[in-house]
């Protein structure tokens, strides 16, 4: 199984990074250095407009995309797992997980991304800003997704392709599997849906449910979860599997808070 997730807007690159963490380098570094010419010509208020960013944040990311590199080097960037720091991550915990955790999560997770496409947890990452639904048009089209096409998918088949059953267990937002090409893609898709008991009804709240699907990624990770069936234990945090809310490909995980 691969377990797919979102990126976040936040970063860390100033925490301190544990000793001797291995590292690899992102497999679509051509594409990300082809989308950073086109912003590259993008003036700050362009970027500004174009992402709804303060002007203060436009000249961050416009400075990020000047100093990318196609060379990935412990100065200039980090393992994603620990740079990206929003809900997501907060839940997954990274920075407590073993050796041996993050060689799993290496082989079994994967975080879907609107410059780098997909990254491995251990792939290092320049810092950047770059949502998915950004309308940047390319030579490809209009969109980032026009620009992905079927590469992503096709990269995940890839991954999938010794597994009997390949399936995917899609813990990104919408925005983000929108990029994953449905007709492409050779797996069966599970989504996990968490809702939080609010006004007499369980509901999607979306800041826990961000921060439960890295949760359900950290739980994932520390018992090796190979099938399906394997998902329901999950119990972190208060949330329990509800079977008559839930069907095969959707899995509902509720909780009172």
């Amino acid at each position: 199984m691969l377990f797919l997730l979102s990126p976040a807007k936040s970063l860390d690159y100033d925490t301190p990074m544990p000793e001797g963490l291995p590292h690899t380098t992102p497999q679509f570094v051509p594409q990300a250095a082809q989308l950073i010419d086109v912003l590259r010509e993008k003036s700050p208020q362009d970027i500004a407009s174009l992402m709804d960013l303060s002007d203060k944040l436009a000249a961050l990311n416009v400075a990020r995309y000047q100093a990318w590199r196609p060379r990935f080097t412990a100065g200039n960037s980090r393992q994603a797992v620990l740079a990206f720091n929003g809900d997501v991550y907060e839940g997954l915990q990274a920075r407590s997980l073993d050796t041996d955790d993050l060689a799993w999560a290496q082989q079994h997770v994967a975080i879907l991304s609107g410059l780098y496409g997909v990254l491995r947890p251990l792939d290092r990452m320049q810092p950047y800003r770059l949502e998915m639904g950004t309308r940047l048009a390319t030579g490809a089209g209009a969109s980032l997704y026009d620009y992905w096409g079927s590469q992503i998918a096709e990269h995940i088949n890839t991954r999938l392709r010794a597994d009997t059953t390949p399936v995917v267990v899609n813990l990104a937002s919408q925005e983000y599997f929108k990029a994953v090409d449905r007709k492409a893609l050779q797996a069966r898709v599970i989504e996990c849906v968490f809702e939080d008991y609010k006004g007499g009804a369980y509901k999607i709240i979306s800041f826990h449910a961000k921060r439960a699907r890295g949760l359900m990624a950290r739980y994932a990770i520390l018992r090796r979860i190979a099938t399906p069936r394997g998902l329901e234990g999950f119990d972190l945090e208060g949330y329990a599997f509800a079977p008559g809310a839930s069907s095969p490909d959707r899995l509902v995980f509720r909780r009172k808070i």
